[in-house]
Parts: C-alpha cells; structure tokens; sequence
C-alpha cells in the first residue's frame, strides 16, 4: 500500500494491490466500505459503472482500463477501481494496470496543487487516451492481414482477422461504458459540488470518451466488413468449384454411358464394322462437346 499527500496536504491519495486481500479488508473497514464494495473491486469481470452511498459520502467508479499484454492474440480490458470518501481518493490496482498507478503518481509529482476531483478526472482523460494506441495497433494490423489476404486467402490469415475482431469488440465494450459512467456524473448530484476546473477536466475527459467511442466503433465497422467480404469471397470460390465439378461429372458421364451401351453382350448395331470403335469415339466425341457447349450456356 502507498499513500501520497496533495492539495496543500488537505487530499490524500492511498493505492493497494487488490491481490493483498487481508490488507485490503483492513482498509475497507477502517473507512467504513461494506462488502459490496470490496466485491466489485475483487470481481475482474466488472463491468465500469458508478456507485454513491449517501450515508457515508461514498463515490465508487469502476472503469475499464486497457489490458497491455495480449489474450489469445487479442487485447482485453479490466476494471479498476476509484472510491472517493471525503478527502481521500483510494485506488485498487494489479499487475496488470500497476502501470497506471506509475503515470498517476508522476502526475502528482508535477503537480501537487490538483484537487482530489481534478486529479481523478485527469487520470480518467488519461486511462481513455491510452486506449488509442491499442486501437491504432489493431488499425495497422488489419491493414496487413487485409494485404495478406488479397494474396492468399488461407486458414491463418483469416483467423488472424477473427482475433482482431474479438479484441475490438472487447474495446468497443469498454469504451461504450466508460462514456456512460462519465455522463453519468454529469448527471449526478456530486457534479453540483464541483469546482470550475473541476467540471472542465470532466468535460475533456468526456469529450475523449466519445471520440474514442466513435474511433472504436469504426474500426470494429470496418473489420465487419472485411470479414463479410472475405466471406463472399470464400462461398463464391466454393461456388465456382462445386460448378466446374458438376460439369465435369455431367461431362464424364457421356462416355460412361455410350461405351457402357455398346458393351452390352446383346446384338447392338455396329456389331460387325471393323470401325465401330473409331465410331463410337467420335459419337460420345460429338455428345460430349455438344453437352460442354449447351452447359457453359447454362451455367
């Protein structure tokens, strides 16, 4: 556990390792968090969303960060949590978001002067602007799969795609919360409370919200429709295959059945003409590229 002093020594801001649970049940009862709390800051699959407890003055966010190493070849977020009680800002965080504990902390370090909210709204403009590099990322792949598969269409490329698929959905998801957990503030009886500034660090944190929203969703469009292409692309090839198959079978069955009929041990015509053979070649011949020209008309 850290705890850092800020705002002419009247904020204080306390981080933990949400994997040190015995300390962090002993924090939890010393500020009189009960155990819903603690259950949404345990639960990796949280969803972002706001909670206020009005008896004790309680501010909870739960907001999606993003996840920097990769899960089955694809990015994730996972939620971190902000509880405000009075004049203290507690943080829980991991090993997997412990490098936004790091940006948090330089932050305070070049400017100590920051209000509790000011210095919670920063960080949140911050965790959403970190979003976009993994965005950019997922861009610049889609770019060379795409290149890939206008070469090749194989196996791997195309499950390729389906990984940048999945991990968009992931950040559309995230992003889509954390700009209605934002608004949600807005809307809040706490918003009234807060300073100029305050409300202005809100905003730019809002404002990125959305346009990260807006970036997410366009490139989730995008990938969609690359891979609905490339489907079409997939069902006409195995359309045009399964066509030349039928033809050729339709085809090879001429000479199946003319050599068949004259190989009947009955009386047939051309029984004794020394050019039956010469013959029956150039009748099945003749029907097979009659039967090629009528087929490549129909088909």
């Amino acid at each position: 556990m850290s705890k850092t002093i800020f705002h002419n020594d009247q904020t204080h801001w306390i981080n933990l390792n949400s994997d040190n649970e015995t300390e962090l049940r002993a924090l939890f009862e010393e500020y009189h968090l009960d155990d819903q709390i603690l259950a949404y800051t345990l639960d990796k699959d949280e969803r972002a969303h706001l909670d206020y407890d009005r008896s004790t003055n309680t501010l909870v966010l739960i907001f999606n960060v993003p996840n920097q190493t990769k899960i089955d070849n694809h990015y994730e977020t996972i939620p971190m949590t902000f509880i405000i009680t009075n004049q203290t800002l507690i943080t829980i965080t991991n090993k997997k978001n412990q490098y936004l504990y790091v940006h948090m902390k330089n932050m305070l370090a070049h400017d100590s002067g920051l209000t509790l909210f000011e210095f919670l709204f920063s960080s949140l403009f911050y965790i959403t602007d970190s979003f976009f590099p993994y965005i950019e990322e997922i861009n610049s792949e889609r770019v060379s799969v795409n290149n890939k598969l206008k070469q090749e269409t194989t196996k791997k490329n195309l499950l390729y795609l389906s990984d940048l698929e999945t991990g968009i959905v992931f950040l559309v998801s995230a992003s889509k919360q954390n700009a209605v957990l934002l608004n949600q503030i807005k809307t809040h009886a706490i918003y009234k409370r807060l300073t100029e500034d305050e409300k202005e660090e809100l905003d730019d944190a809002l404002i990125e919200a959305k346009q990260l929203v807006e970036m997410t969703q366009l490139s989730s469009q995008i990938l969609q429709q690359l891979s609905v292409s490339y489907n079409n692309v997939l069902n006409n090839n195995l359309n045009e295959t399964i066509r030349i198959l039928t033809v050729l079978s339709v085809l090879l069955t001429i000479p199946t059945i003319i050599t068949g009929f004259f190989g009947m041990n009955v009386p047939l015509p051309l029984t004794d003409n020394p050019m039956a053979w010469i013959i029956i070649i150039a009748m099945s011949g003749i029907i097979w590229i009659t039967l090629s020209f009528v087929l490549k008309r129909i088909l």
